[in-house]
């Protein structure tokens, strides 16, 4: 016997269609909540009626007979789980790879890539969001059935063996979720849950989800529940919840992900442009992108002004504030955004900040997806490589940074008709105050979002060579001298050394200060002597620190 339930408070009738039976009809509870119990077995395919005329999937499929407008399945998840004993790794050994699932061929691809990255000093692959969407390629942020791994990466035991097979290689394995929207195409809960959203606030996508309503947060956090109990996925990222604008919702996710999950190692980590410190640390959750590290970081590689890089022409000065307290921004006016933004974070500690160079969103919200690689200097990226891979905060790598991948990551979606067009358009509009795109003719040239060539565009080409050499170097002295002493690690301070360097000291948890020191710029800077052992970088000479260099101390 399998359950099935629908809260459809708005509709006045809901039906259960199972493959192969008579509609059966459900019944209403007083919250409205309709449910029905019958026989089905694994594989069964079913819908819901509503009113008598509307056939939807279930909005918690756990997976689909096609893409999201099809049928729901019956999935059963027993699973032989070879690795039962796994209970995670600590965050503070966390080194996340963010990587597209469909980039490398789906589930099993991945799988076949985890061998690679362990070996390269990773300890975590984070999966770009892989709830059902519609058509067969896409970022994963229009998910519209955010229970169901979508079908173009496999089937629920693919994800499952790829988590099993992580986990045997001591790899953790964390999965990127959008509870802040549902995508344009497939999503019917308007049409029987009026209810789930908000007419009085709004979002880029939309009406604003209510997550004042019980059986809203349920849905979203029985679904973090979810992917972490039943797939055993070892972390979350949670895209982009300043637009969810309800903190209390938040810390209560938390709160209860980890009164469900006591034995084992869970990892939650913010995507939150509002800077909001009050949501980090303890038992809450235990990092955010620190995007104001990445955006300090690009200025001070490409001297990019444009966008949201307006904020961060001050940028060595910026990133000493990131790398000694966290965030840039605590509460000062966003010259970009017009209005404060970011709360005091300098009590945290530095492991509540995951740190990157590029991303997903870095990569492939710019017009054309250029990667660094094609936008620095090779030597100013390898000295901002090594400073990434050199700070207590936790770092994060995109997919073919590790070998030096020139190929763009573009944004690519598979929406059709009208709704295609208007994705299309709406893409080349986004870049019309950019000077590069100012002109409509030149817009004409930022690729379809909806033609395979730009997703095949996006595919990385896995190699090995220098660049995967110093990630190597530098991956290996971070699990050797900064991992076994992360824990209670304390900034002593940053400073700006030029405009262009920068030097940042942390007492570790054994009392050893860590220093690193980064010249972006190819004259020297002048730098003061740094006590204890140089472990990598180049010697200063006569009170200088070299041009396109990273150096690394440890005074023990």
């Amino acid at each position: 016997m399998v359950d099935f339930s629908l809260w459809a408070p708005e509709a006045r009738q809901v039906e259960l269609l199972l493959d192969g039976t008579a509609p059966l009809q459900m019944q209403r509870g007083a919250d409205g909540t309709y449910s029905a119990s019958a026989p089905a077995p694994a594989g069964a395919s079913y819908r819901f009626r509503i009113n008598g005329e509307t056939v939807v999937p279930d909005p918690a499929s756990r997976a689909q007979a096609g893409d999201v407008h099809d049928a729901s399945l019956v999935v059963d998840h027993d699973y032989p789980w070879r690795h039962t004993a796994w209970r995670g790794r600590p965050w503070v050994e966390t080194i996340i790879y963010e990587l597209h699932p469909g980039a490398f061929g789906g589930f099993s691809g991945v799988a076949a890539e985890l061998p690679r990255l362990a070996a390269l000093g990773i300890t975590a692959v984070e999966l770009m969001p892989i709830a059902d969407f519609p058509g067969a390629r896409n970022w994963g942020y229009d998910g519209v059935l955010p229970y169901a791994p979508d079908a173009a990466y496999g089937t629920p035991d693919d994800l499952k063996s790829l988590i099993d097979t992580a986990h045997g290689l001591g790899l953790q394995i964390f999965l990127d979720v959008v509870y802040n929207h549902f995508g344009p195409d497939g999503n019917y809960l308007s049409l029987y849950a009026e209810s789930f959203f908000r007419a009085d606030k709004h979002t880029p996508w939309g009406n604003a989800i209510d997550f004042r309503r019980p059986q809203v947060q349920d849905f979203f956090i029985g679904n973090a529940l979810y992917w972490l109990q039943t797939y055993r996925f070892d972390g979350l990222r949670f895209d982009a919840v300043h637009a969810i604008e309800d903190s209390e919702f938040l810390l209560q996710m938390a709160a209860r992900i980890r009164a469900a999950i006591p034995d084992r190692h869970i990892h939650l980590v913010l995507e939150n442009e509002d800077n909001d410190s009050a949501l980090l640390g303890g038992a809450k959750y235990n990092a955010q992108w620190a995007d104001d590290f990445h955006h300090c970081a690009h200025v001070l590689l490409t001297r990019e002004s444009e966008g949201y890089y307006e904020d961060f022409q001050n940028a060595a000065q910026q990133l000493t504030r990131c790398l000694a307290e966290g965030f840039a921004y605590q509460g000062e006016v966003s010259p970009h955004l017009k209005h404060p933004r970011g709360t005091p974070s300098a009590q945290l500690a530095p492991a509540c900040f995951v740190i990157c160079l590029q991303n997903h969103d870095q990569i492939g919200n710019r017009a054309l997806g250029e990667r660094l690689r094609t936008l620095a200097h090779p030597d100013a990226l390898r000295a901002a490589i090594a400073l990434l891979l050199f700070t207590p905060q936790i770092p994060m790598l995109f997919m073919g940074e590790e070998f030096g991948e020139t190929q763009p990551f573009l944004f690519f979606t598979d929406h059709h008709d009208e709704l295609g067009r208007l994705v299309t358009e709406g893409r080349r509009k986004e870049f019309a105050h950019f000077a590069a795109f100012s002109d409509p003719a030149t817009r004409d040239s930022i690729p379809d979002p909806n033609a395979l060539s730009t997703f095949e565009a996006s595919i990385p080409r896995v190699t090995e060579n220098t660049w995967t050499e110093l990630y190597k170097t530098c991956l290996a002295l971070r699990h050797s001298h900064i991992i076994p002493r992360m824990s209670g690690a304390v900034s002593l301070g940053a400073a700006a050394l030029s405009g262009h360097a920068v030097r940042a000291a942390w007492r570790m948890q054994d009392g050893a200060v860590l220093t690193v020191a980064a010249n972006f710029d190819a004259a020297p800077a002048p730098l003061e002597p740094i006590a204890g052992e140089l472990l990598f970088g180049p010697a200063p000479e006569n009170g200088f620190l070299p041009g396109l260099s990273t150096c690394l101390w440890l005074d023990a």
